[in-house]
This record gives C-alpha cells, sequence and structure tokens, in this order.
C-alpha cells in the first residue's frame, strides 16, 4: 500500500503525528485508523463478491484489475490465441530504423568518396559550390519579406 514511502519519510510522518496527536493519544489514533482501514477493505470485499454474484458463473474468475488498460493490454499479449506475440516479434522497429540509417549513410559516403560522381550519372553534387565562382541565387530582398 505505501510502497513510494522512504525511510527518511515515514520518520517525518511519525514525528509529526507524534507532535499533532502527542505520545498519550497516538496508540489510540493508530487503533482507529487500522480500524477504519479494515473496515474500508471489507467493504470493497463485499462489494466485489455481490458484483461477481450478480455477473455470473461465467465471470467467476473476473478480476477488478483486469479493468486497468494496462493489465487488460498486458494480459492478453501474454495469451497467444491470436498470435500477438509472431507479429510483436517480427516487426522491429529499432532494426528497421538502424536499416534506414545505414542506407542513407551508405549513399551518403559513396556520393563522397568518389570524387566525380557528382559529374556521372546525371547526379548533382549540391554541397560542392560552383565551380565559375558567379552565385546564381537571387539578391536577397528585405523589402520584399
Amino acid at each position: 500500500m505505501f510502497n513510494d514511502i522512504g525511510p527518511l519519510e515515514l520518520v517525518t510522518l511519525v514525528v509529526l503525528a507524534v507532535l499533532v496527536f502527542g505520545p498519550d493519544k497516538l496508540p489510540k489514533v493508530i487503533q482507529d485508523v487500522m480500524r477504519t482501514v479494515r473496515k474500508i477493505r471489507e467493504f470493497s470485499e463485499s462489494a466485489k463478491q455481490d458484483i461477481r454474484q450478480e455477473l455470473g458463473p461465467e465471470f467467476k474468475d473476473f478480476e477488478f484489475e483486469d479493468l486497468n488498460p494496462k493489465t487488460f493490454i498486458r494480459k492478453q499479449l501474454d495469451n497467444d490465441e491470436l498470435g500477438l506475440k509472431e507479429i510483436r516479434n517480427g516487426f522491429d522497429i529499432k532494426k528497421e530504423m538502424a536499416e534506414v540509417t545505414d542506407a542513407v549513410h551508405g549513399r551518403d559516403s559513396d556520393s563522397s568518396s568518389s570524387p566525380s560522381a557528382g559529374s556521372s550519372g546525371g547526379r548533382i553534387d549540391m554541397t560542392k559550390k560552383p565551380e565559375d565562382g558567379k552565385d546564381d541565387r537571387p539578391i536577397f530582398d528585405a523589402d520584399a519579406t
């Protein structure tokens, strides 16, 4: 129930409880709180049993934790009736992205490794500057933008 409370937080809560309730009343307050928690648990268990009885015998194995979407999906992925494990294992996004990255880097390294690759095969190397030194780009017009 209190899995996320650390030791320092627990000591802080105890010291705060002693300061607020005092050492005389603290045991009685703890007993009252524990009694209330037990009653709430009993009430929730009886409500769950009533709901299971109303649903009928086909829902005997029904768990309320299954209503959580994460639990439901995890349970369905463990159940291999639909072949979801094969689909999930057949598609590896990291592998696919690595192949695409390798292909892109492979083309870049091929075109940059051969100096005449820009002029052969109809390809134009956009990383090189024009050889004649004349820049064909239009002059920037600040008024037009």
